[in-house]
């Protein structure tokens, strides 16, 4: 018998390296994931270009793009579509349902290949789920979450998580207890040493 999770993406892997054609500062160059090493990347998969969800998460993590550079991290859309639909919708202003200029690439998974190896794809829609990856300065997934199609990501929760990933790579003997801000108290993961923060709080 075959496990149904096996070939599945996890937490704690490697994330699949790819090449793609992509619209950067209104032109179309070929980037890969591999070129973002040693820095932390936020990559985030939505359906389609020209719909009515998509444009509010796109605009968000553009305008707050300098947020996550500020962090060593460097953002990445992707949706199935052609990369001359993504310039286009670039090209149309945010107020008759396009996204302007954005601050960091929007991908083109035209072949869906990307979208398969992330394990996001839904296949009777034939469009990505919003699947969200955090994944640190050697590759490997950090933090995901997939949403369906009708509801959209926050920005600030992906920064969060994003800082509290930074925080125990970088202080390797704590742990981050749940809604931590940067500045917030941590824990030690140990049942004696854990007491300090319970009795804090």
């Amino acid at each position: 018998m075959t496990n149904p999770m096996e070939g599945c993406l996890r937490v704690g892997q490697q994330a699949p390296d790819f090449s793609a054609t992509a619209v950067v500062d209104q032109e179309f160059k070929t980037i890969k994931l591999s070129d973002y090493r040693g820095q932390y990347v936020v990559l985030f998969f939505y359906p389609l270009d020209f719909t009515f969800v998509c444009p509010t998460e796109i605009t968000a993590f553009s305008d707050r793009f300098d947020e996550f550079k500020e962090i060593n991290t460097q953002v990445l859309g992707i949706s199935v579509d052609s990369e001359f639909s993504h310039l286009a919708w670039i090209q149309t202003d945010r107020k008759s349902g396009g996204v302007g200029d954005l601050n960091y690439p929007l991908v083109s998974d035209i072949k869906k290949e990307i979208s398969t190896a992330f394990n996001v794809l839904d296949p009777d829609a034939g469009v990505a789920l919003r699947g969200l990856f955090i994944l640190d300065k050697d590759g490997i997934i950090q933090h995901a979450t997939i949403n369906n199609l009708s509801f959209g990501r926050n920005v600030d929760e992906t920064l969060r998580t994003l800082k509290a990933i930074q925080y125990v790579q970088a202080h390797p003997d704590e742990v981050c207890p749940q809604g931590w801000q940067p500045g917030d108290k941590t824990m030690v993961p140990d049942p004696v040493k854990s007491k300090v923060f319970f009795a804090s709080v």
